[in-house]
């Protein structure tokens, strides 16, 4: 489980194509400490496991479900990412539970700077949007936010300054795809009802 809190901006080092899945290398110097084979990281939200590991890079294989689903494929050798490694048992929830399933992908349509935060409004599916509420949690791109507006088809998040600096978000422009995880209690209590309805 992981908490949506990023620990360190990484770098993607290469992304190497084998039939319907990847390769993905990525540096990380804070994010390979304590972390062996067989390890959990979260890479923009979406949660691989390390079978490779060298000084400060680590490699996870990505299937092809996950280069569908996420925005993973479209890395290139340079891009920045998000990485967090899993929460401790016992330790501090300063975000919110975040699987590192990754339940799609969204656009940024527009990006507003304020005072001292930045607003990004970013459009989703339909089957996204059921699962969104006003002041409710989401992960974008495995940061943890709070929704401060939403529309039909859109929402918005407002970035402090310190989420501006650390995290790939205060890099995001119109038109950019980010990897949306709702919260996942609210799909628990969907599947409950529906259960309950039978």
């Amino acid at each position: 489980m992981f908490t949506g809190i990023v620990e360190e901006l990484g770098e993607v080092t290469g992304l190497d194509r084998l039939g319907d899945s990847a390769k993905l290398t990525v540096r990380g110097t804070l994010a390979v400490t304590g972390v062996t084979q067989g390890s959990s990281i979260a890479v923009n939200g979406v949660c691989v496991t390390v079978t490779g590991l060298a000084e400060s890079e680590f490699t996870a294989d990505v299937m092809g479900e996950t280069l569908a689903r996420t925005s993973l494929g479209a890395l290139t050798p340079g891009s920045p990412v998000n990485l967090e490694r899993p929460v401790a048992a016992g330790g501090r929830l300063d975000g919110h539970i975040v699987q590192g399933h990754v339940d799609g992908t969204g656009v940024v349509i527009e990006s507003r700077p304020g005072d001292r935060w930045h607003v990004l409004r970013i459009s989703t599916m339909p089957a996204l949007m059921r699962y969104i509420a006003k002041k409710g949690s989401v992960a974008v791109d495995g940061v943890s936010l709070t929704i401060s507006e939403l529309g039909q088809s859109w929402f918005e998040v407002s970035l402090i300054p310190e989420t501006l600096a650390r995290t790939t978000l205060g890099r995001s422009g119109v038109g950019d795809v980010v990897n949306i995880e709702v919260d996942v209690i609210a799909k628990y209590v969907e599947r409950l009802l529906a259960t309950d309805a039978r």
